[in-house]
């Protein structure tokens, strides 16, 4: 009930030297109470009157707080479920993103193997001509074929004791003359060193000191293929240094005479 024109009354009171709470203690106590009650109540009012638009704004924005608390309630609701949403298009974004990854690669390593086919195919269009003639070659040469070993074993077996001169005789003007009289097929001009044996080997009979003309690889060529034992006859001892160093490994034991 007290309202401002009733502290405006008491404030001439307020105002003097005796109103106050150690005086009235002098004269009455219980006029000390009622004198330090009306102060304090002047001073409630004052605080009060400020504090009471301060309580009704609380009031009004506490109600703005609930209204805004369950409307971000509800925004946080449809945050989730977007959230969830966007969390499964992810994935399948995630799933189609690697699927088109897989897909690339996969395209990649086929476009390398297509362009593998195709430098293969293109290079094998160039040997086609080449295999075609070769083939051939193949048959004519396995036609030839009976006569050819029949001139290489022959060699192995007879021709050993002679001379180049010699050999060239047996082989062409009378052998080969005899082959064309019962007509076995046979290679014209057989290069017997590359019919019995490979360039590496003959390479590695030379690094083991057989010399390099026809003539020694031929013997050479007969003391390896053939069944006899060789009896060389090597003024030079060029056969038999070779075929020391070539047996070496085999710990050949050599008996001077």
């Amino acid at each position: 009930s007290i309202n401002e024109e009733t502290v405006e009354l008491l404030q001439p009171y307020f105002n003097m030297e005796d109103y106050t709470l150690e005086y009235g203690k002098k004269v009455c106590g219980n006029v000390a109470g009622l004198l330090s009650w009306t102060q304090a109540m002047a001073i409630f009012y004052g605080i009060n009157k400020e504090v009471l638009p301060l309580k009704a704004n609380l009031a009004k924005q506490e109600g703005h707080l609930k209204i805004a608390n369950a409307e971000l309630a509800k925004a946080q609701e449809a945050l989730d479920e977007k959230q969830a949403e966007l969390d499964k298009v992810q994935a399948k974004f995630d799933a189609a993103m690697k699927e088109k990854m897989d897909l690339l690669n996969d395209a990649e390593t086929c476009r390398r193997k297509m362009q593998a086919a195709s430098a293969l195919i293109d290079g094998l269009s160039g040997e086609k001509a080449r295999w075609t003639q070769q083939s051939k070659e193949f048959k004519s040469q396995i036609n030839r074929l009976v006569g050819d070993v029949l001139l290489c074993t022959g060699f192995l077996s007879y021709c050993g004791p002679f001379k180049q001169n010699f050999r060239k005789l047996l082989l062409k003007d009378l052998w080969e003359a005899e082959m064309r009289a019962h007509k076995i097929p046979f290679s014209e001009n057989l290069n017997l060193i590359s019919m019995l044996v490979d360039p590496p080997t003959i390479s590695e009979w030379n690094l083991q000191g057989l010399p390099g003309d026809d003539l020694s690889i031929q013997n050479g060529i007969i003391v390896t293929k053939a069944t006899r034992y060789p009896l060389l006859v090597d003024p030079q001892t060029q056969g038999k240094s070779w075929i020391k160093k070539k047996e070496q490994d085999n710990e050949l034991q050599v008996n001077s005479v």
